[in-house]
């Protein structure tokens, strides 16, 4: 793909190609300068404000930040000019209604990974564009999506897109303002040696997790034969950046934690968009044992295991739950492993 690529030309190409998606492209842009106003923002850091002071609870019970409040309201408000007669957000409790009639239903997580504002650490904006049909249409499967995305903001500023035909990453250019083609199709390896959990939760998981992940951890002299390495950011957007970037596997699972038993992550705006990037970039996305995208909301908020990135890795942790097993690794024992002797006693 040529670099030079600009996001608007590309979007200009769909919509020539399939009139159907002239509102989704519309949309699109919207959402990126959006990403444009909250990317300056972030550029700023304390200079801007007290980002991260805590003004609230949130759904995920991390308290809800300043820079929250203001993402979700920048979206909301590049979204009165779209096509858009509903949007939902992580930031609230109930989707609101915009322009009456318009095509496009949007869901958002205005900031994944607001913990890590002050640290210089990469947030990121995950977006799912549905048909606006039926009276409830953020509940449809993840497949209906008609198209979705993140932003990330770290080093630099990037957008990842998908329209259904193939995922794509768009650089921000700080000087003249433009998203610029900088990669795609992309094409997730379907092996790798690198898996993303967060490991002080370990106590908390499944069997299944427990199993897969120890064989992992037994590295070379395991029955995997070879040696993995842990990389977990904290932000899924930068997970999943890496992923589609040289492949891995990312699981955020259910586990025994009050609240967690359905997972942390939400289905509709963070699940279903990185699953449907991921399914176009050749990777897959499940919930441990069924694909994301075939799974059916029930309501705005529902939490969702979430396992995604390079296929082969995704199919065995599938494998681990079809086959429970016999015992726990001793990796994972809550007893010591060091018995008590007579000195110790």
């Amino acid at each position: 793909m040529n670099e030079t690529l600009k996001l608007e030309t590309y979007l200009d190409q769909c919509a020539l190609h399939d009139p159907a998606d002239l509102p989704v492209c519309q949309t699109i842009l919207g959402l990126a300068q959006g990403g444009r106003q909250i990317a300056k923002i972030l550029a700023r850091g304390p200079l801007a404000g007290a980002l991260s002071a805590r003004i609230g609870e949130s759904l995920d019970g991390d308290g809800q930040k300043a820079l929250d409040v203001i993402t979700h309201d920048i979206l909301r408000d590049a979204m009165l000019a779209c096509p858009v007669a509903l949007f939902a957000s992580e930031e609230a409790d109930a989707p609101e209604a915009l322009n009456a009639g318009a095509a496009l239903a949007v869901a958002v997580d205005p900031l994944d990974g607001s913990s890590n504002i002050d640290t210089l650490a990469p947030v990121g904006t995950i977006f799912s564009i549905l048909p606006a049909r039926g009276e409830a249409p953020f509940l449809q499967p993840g497949r209906h999506q008609l198209a979705a995305g993140f932003l990330i903001y770290g080093p630099q500023t990037v957008l990842a897109i998908t329209l259904g035909a193939g995922t794509r990453i768009f650089t921000l250019d700080p000087e003249s303002g433009e998203f610029l083609a900088t990669r795609g199709p992309m094409v997730v390896p379907p092996a790798t040696r690198e898996y993303a959990i967060n490991a002080s939760n370990q106590r908390h998981w499944e069997a299944e997790i427990r199993a897969y992940v120890s064989e992992l951890l037994l590295g070379a002299s395991g029955p995997r034969k070879q040696d993995f390495n842990t990389r977990w950011l904290a932000s899924m957007v930068a997970d999943a950046y890496r992923i589609l970037i040289r492949g891995g596997v990312y699981l955020y699972p259910g586990d025994q934690r009050a609240g967690y038993g359905k997972g942390r992550l939400r289905l509709i705006y963070e699940a279903n968009p990185i699953a449907l990037l991921m399914e176009q970039a050749g990777a897959e996305a499940t919930d441990g044992r069924r694909p994301i995208l075939d799974l059916v909301p029930t309501e705005l908020h529902e939490r969702v295991p979430l396992v995604f990135g390079s296929a082969e890795e995704v199919r065995r942790v599938a494998a681990a739950y079809a086959a429970p097993p016999a015992a726990d690794s001793p990796l994972f024992r809550t007893r010591s492993l060091f018995r008590k002797t007579g000195a110790l006693a």
